[in-house]
């Protein structure tokens, strides 16, 4: 999601659009007729619609013999069905169809994947996450001592990169072109960190920091790393194991990730390999206890994502790093920095309020039922940390609001929620529809995005900021459908 890693389409990524668009209308096909039997709640909740023509014949993804290696794009297509494939090195793909937002929970096949390195093909049996820091006892701890010592808990939580609708910036901000559907709502299992953090005498009062790290990143790259405040590690992190009740793949983590909930992705580090108990943030001096043992030269290798990456910039902005900060809701931040409360630009942890129309699609022609002469708009919202309070759907581009109700689960604000809207379109034409989400505090998703030029900070005339990055963009005019109804 950093701009300093562009990915654009190589010739090899060129596929015929005609193969492309018959693959995904065969998945959508098949799962389909999975809701018409009854048999898509099962599969969903497993999160294992399709796997077993990518697994090995115990059911695992361990990339043993047969399997390709990395970065091939043909396997990253037929194993990620529901995926548009930005990049197959790394792994980068967002949901294909707006039909992924019409489901609560969303397939293992359609949730999206952002990697910054390939996804290391790791043996569980022979990992360990090394803890260390201000703890009573450094450990190694393994992935059968996860499972075993330790409670299991499981946490429905929208996963969702920071550059999600990174494309609708204008003018053209670097990075993968993220449009809608670099998001999905998962079931994560795994252990508590608070029970982790107890077990082994972590200082764990107030202002304390924990970095984790994955292992992922290949000799002399940026190691991918991440600062997390102590009390929203106590307060309901996991390491998670598991996705959808099923073993994760490799490219979503596996055999260990963090599971950071109601936050965006990038502080959900995957392929969790070094976890430190701090003081603050990792800095990269002689006063950070993980680096001791480093060279000099490697502390920036560890910075790079919480202090120059995912942070939220204007145009001419730098990323300064502080060791500590105490508000951690994103668009707080933004609104600290905007009225002088705050000096440095936000780090990037708790949602933005946000919601999506899945049903009808981009583009497509829906006709009225024949019974009530309604069409239901269907769609998910969700806001972080926060609980969604409404959601308003507009036919006519944002002009005029109707309240949308919400139906299915309701597994706290942690999950998205989805909505439906009856629809009575009084003619034949084309349409503009919009969502808008508001949350439990009162703030409610802006029209559009402001022009560079502004050096907006924060939301406000109803515009989100222009941000350099392109991270954090919860407009609601850009993530609209056209459709063209038929009476």
């Amino acid at each position: 999601m950093s701009s300093e890693y562009t990915t654009e389409r190589t010739r090899d990524a060129q596929d015929d659009e005609s193969t492309v668009d018959d693959r995904r209308r065969r998945f959508l096909d098949r799962r389909r007729f999975m809701l018409a039997s009854g048999a898509a709640a099962t599969v969903a909740l497993a999160g294992c619609a399709g796997e077993e023509e990518a697994d090995d014949e115990d059911g695992t993804d361990d990339g043993d013999d047969g399997e390709p290696e990395p970065g091939d794009r043909e396997y990253l297509e037929e194993k990620f069905p529901g995926l548009l494939i930005h990049s197959a090195d790394p792994e980068n793909g967002e949901a294909a169809e707006r039909e992924t937002y019409t489901e609560y929970i969303t397939p293992s096949e359609e949730h999206y994947i952002r990697n910054h390195y390939l996804a290391p093909r790791i043996d569980e049996s022979e990992w360990t996450i090394s803890l260390g820091g201000l703890v009573d006892e450094e450990a190694d701890i393994s992935v059968d001592a996860l499972r075993e010592e330790f409670s299991t808990e499981t946490v429905t939580h929208v996963m969702q990169c920071s550059g999600n609708g990174r494309s609708y910036f204008d003018p053209e901000v670097a990075g993968n072109p993220w449009r809608y559907g670099a998001v999905g709502n998962a079931e994560w299992t795994g252990a508590p960190l608070s029970e982790i953090m107890e077990e082994y005498g972590a200082d764990t009062s107030d202002g304390m920091w924990v970095m984790f790290a994955g292992g992922d990143s290949p000799e002399g790259e940026r190691v991918f790393a991440r600062s997390i405040p102590m009390q929203k590690v106590m307060e309901d992190c996991i390491l998670a194991y598991e996705m959808n009740g099923e073993e994760m793949t490799a490219e979503h983590g596996h055999p260990v990730r963090v599971v950071v909930p109601g936050w965006y992705g990038n502080n959900n580090v995957k392929w969790l390999e070094e976890i430190e108990v701090m003081e603050r943030m990792m800095m990269g001096d002689d006063e950070d206890l993980f680096l001791e043992d480093y060279e000099t030269d490697d502390y920036e290798n560890y910075l790079h994502w919480q202090h120059n990456s995912y942070r939220i910039l204007a145009e001419g902005q730098e990323s300064i790093r502080v060791e500590s900060i105490d508000e951690f809701d994103t668009q707080t931040q933004m609104d600290m920095e905007a009225s002088g409360e705050q000096e440095v630009p936000p780090y990037i942890y708790d949602q933005l309020v946000k919601s999506l129309i899945g049903y009808p699609g981009i583009d497509s022609t829906v006709s009225p039922r024949d019974a009530d002469g309604m069409i239901e708009v269907t769609g998910v919202a969700w806001a972080g940390d926060d609980a969604v309070e409404q959601v308003e759907i507009s036919a006519d581009g944002g002009e005029t609001w109707e309240n949308a109700e919400f139906f299915g689960e309701d597994n706290g604000p942690y999950a998205w929620r989805q909505f439906r809207y009856m629809w009575e379109p009084e003619e034949s034409g084309d349409y503009t529809l919009v969502s808008r989400a508001t949350d439990e505090n009162g703030r409610t998703q802006p029209r559009d995005i402001s022009d560079i030029e502004d050096g907006q900070l924060t939301i406000e005339d109803d515009s989100f900021p222009y941000e350099m990055g392109g991270y954090c963009n919860n407009s609601y005019e850009p993530h609209g459908v056209d459709v063209t109804v038929e009476l």
